[in-house]
């Protein structure tokens, strides 16, 4: 019932309930109906709405477990609590300016497939996912058991008012939304132990929103214990903004598993990187790709993120593994939706001016560990100069400990501005640059005594008796981080994936 009927309905029903009274007969039939008068108006030509639960037929309940009412588009202008539950969300959902949106813990949200549905918080506008590790808030694809795949439907996008390094951007992946301001504080909800699986749609090649999209975002926004899954490009990706993040979890992405640019300043704490070998991007995948910005400019603020305790590992863990195009075909993950398969490249890709640091972290099983690529912007400049910090970080089994350019796979000392190379007989500056810096070392993998204590897939929590397990420093970062003794995303008797992560999403009955 579209609202202009339902208000015409809703006096008629006034004005008969004015001559009678009703029967208890007719009290319990109306138990379930919607109690509430749905207010409409125009956001940007959309269609907005203060409520945001709908029928499958796109007429009004607030008791529904439609989220949106099935155009492409819709807006959400009020303030309303999602009831522990199963829902479907429909479409591009913005959550506007002023609006507010919270979900309580277990609840499910399942993304259209055929809309491409997406979760938008618009700057100003807010979204509140707090679960616990019990009851963890899933968003994930409505697409039956066993039928999962990368990009059944959009993403979660935060966008905030925090700086970035164009001051105003229009968000990757296509939605209307806008980011970038000047309030560093700023606050956009609370994404506290949350899984996204199988996100990514490809509305067109190439443009796909990201599992997690963080959009100059604040640091009065609390993220921590996120889980993407299986998403069809970056797993996290952040463009400018403050927010500070821990216990993040990239599983079986497709692209890259950690994304910084223009302007990234937060710090992040605690995360685990794992690759599914058959799946990897056209534009080669990495772990943690950097950007200051796509042309290399040195503009402010710069990318200069700093995140410690990582733990990253990479297609190499699967003993059949090749860097081929015939092997990396997505297995049994293919969604056969345009995405285009490629190659994996490196642990590390820090390029176009981005200043990234990183500290007390463990990469192991990628063709290349580190790439310092200078073909766009100074980033080898300003690691020379100690603007950029890569310490305390061990890398075991690697290809090649480092490489200078972007699809080069040659540890050699390489010309990435003019694509050629200076000497074959030498390693690469970043192969040079990650030795010499304080803490980095390059170890046998057995030594590292790792194991796989949930079923994921790959080892990466450490046993008793592994040398990660006493060799962080925090010396000169304040105290930004908090200061444990291991580096790494874990202790030996401290798994804080357990219980509410999930790494077999694609049999999970929802």
């Amino acid at each position: 019932m579209r609202k202009k009927d339902y208000l015409g309905c809703l006096a008629i029903l006034m004005l008969a309930m004015g001559f009678c009274s009703c029967s208890d007969d007719d009290e319990e039939k109306q138990e379930g109906e919607n109690p509430v008068a749905y207010v409409w108006s125009e956001d940007g030509g959309i269609e907005a709405c203060e409520n945001i639960l709908f029928n499958a037929d796109g007429s009004e309940n607030a008791n529904g477990t439609v989220i949106g009412n099935g155009n492409q588009q819709f807006v959400f202008k009020g303030k309303q609590t999602l009831k522990r539950g199963t829902y479907t969300m429909r479409g591009w959902i913005y959550i506007a300016d002023g609006a507010e949106l919270t979900i309580e813990p277990g609840t499910v949200i399942k993304g259209d497939k055929l809309t491409m549905a997406a979760l938008i918080a618009e700057r100003g506008g807010k979204l509140i996912a707090q679960g616990t590790a019990t009851e963890p808030i899933v968003f994930t694809s409505a697409q039956p058991k066993g039928q999962r795949k990368p990009g059944d439907w959009g993403g979660i996008i935060l966008c905030g008012k925090a700086r970035n390094n164009k001051t105003e951007m229009q968000i990757e992946g296509g939605p209307r939304t806008k980011h970038g301001g000047n309030d560093d504080a700023d606050n956009s909800g609370v994404l506290s132990y949350v899984r996204i699986e199988f996100a990514g749609y490809p509305f067109e090649r190439d443009k796909e929103i990201n599992g997690l999209t963080l959009g100059s975002v604040g640091s009065g926004t609390k993220v921590d214990h996120v889980q993407v899954s299986y998403s069809n490009d970056d797993s996290f990706e952040w463009f400018g903004g403050t927010v500070n993040c821990r216990y993040l979890v990239a599983y079986h992405g497709w692209d890259d598993d950690f994304d910084t640019d223009n302007g990234f300043s937060g710090n992040v704490q605690f995360g685990l990187a794992m690759r599914n070998s058959r799946i990897a991007d056209t534009s080669q995948s990495n772990s943690f790709e950097s950007d200051n910005c796509a042309d290399g400019s040195p503009v402010s603020p710069f990318t200069n993120a700093t995140f410690s305790n990582i733990t990253f590992v990479g297609p190499r863990a699967d003993a059949s593994f090749s860097n081929a195009t015939d092997y990396i075909n997505g297995g049994d993950f293919y969604p056969n939706n345009g995405s285009a398969l490629g190659k994996f490249q490196s642990a590390m890709h820090i390029r176009r001016s981005s200043r990234l640091n990183c500290v007390n972290s463990v990469a192991l099983d990628w063709p290349v560990g580190l790439i310092l690529d200078g073909e766009k912007g100074n980033t080898p400049q300003q690691a020379a100069a100690g603007t950029l910090k890569l310490q305390n970080i061990w890398f075991a089994n690697m290809g090649v400990i480092g490489s200078d350019a972007n699809k080069v796979y040659d540890d050699c000392l390489y010309d990435a501005a003019n694509k050629a190379v200076i000497d074959a007989g030498q390693p690469s500056y970043s192969h040079t640059f990650f030795l010499a810096q304080p803490g980095n070392k390059y170890v046998d993998k057995s030594s590292l005594l790792l194991a796989d204590p949930v079923g994921a897939g790959s080892p990466f929590m450490p046993q008793a008796g592994s040398p990660l397990l006493s060799a962080a420093s925090f010396n000169g970062l304040g105290n930004a981080f908090t200061v444990v003794a291991y580096i790494g995303a874990f202790a030996a008797s401290d798994n804080w994936a357990d219980g509410w992560t999930n790494f077999n999403p694609q049999n999970t009955d929802y």
